[in-house]
C-alpha cells in the first residue's frame, strides 16, 4: 500500500483550515506576535533582562566567595528567571498598548465617518 501524499489529503484530516501549515493564512485577529513593533520589543526586553540578571547574580555570587560551579548555576537560574519575568511584563504592557492603539484607530474611523455624514447632510440641504 502506497503512502498518502499530504497534499492530496482533505483539509479536515490535516488539521483544519490551515492544512497543517502555520502562517499560511493571515491571522484574523490582532496579537503581539503579529504587531510590527511589539515582537521586536519583547524579544529585546527578554534578551537584556536575562543577560542583566545573569551578570548581576554572577557578580554578587563571586563577590560573596561562592564556588564557581554554584555561581554558574545561580547565574543561569537568575538569567532564566529574568528572561521569564521580562517576557511576562512585556506581554502585559504590549497587550494594553495594542488595545489603546486599536481604540484610537476606531475613534479616528468614527470621527471621519461623522465628518463625511455631516458634509453629505450639508450638501443635501438646499441653499436658502
Amino acid at each position: 500500500m502506497a503512502k498518502k501524499d499530504k497534499k492530496t489529503e482533505p483539509q479536515a484530516k490535516r488539521g483544519g483550515k490551515r492544512g497543517g501549515k502555520r502562517g499560511s493564512e493571515p491571522v484574523p485577529y490582532s496579537s503581539i506576535a503579529t504587531h510590527p513593533r511589539a515582537r521586536a520589543s519583547v524579544r529585546q526586553a527578554k534578551a537584556w533582562m536575562g543577560l542583566i540578571a545573569f551578570v548581576i547574580t554572577a557578580a554578587l555570587s563571586l563577590k560573596a566567595s561562592v564556588p564557581v560551579l554554584q555561581t554558574g548555576v545561580r547565574a543561569l537560574a537568575a538569567g532564566l528567571a529574568g528572561y521569564l519575568l521580562a517576557w511576562w511584563f512585556s506581554m502585559l504592557i504590549w497587550r494594553q498598548l495594542i488595545l489603546a492603539e486599536q481604540r484610537v484607530a476606531v475613534e479616528e474611523i468614527e470621527r471621519r465617518r461623522a465628518e463625511e455624514a455631516d458634509k453629505k447632510a450639508a450638501e443635501a440641504q438646499p441653499a436658502r
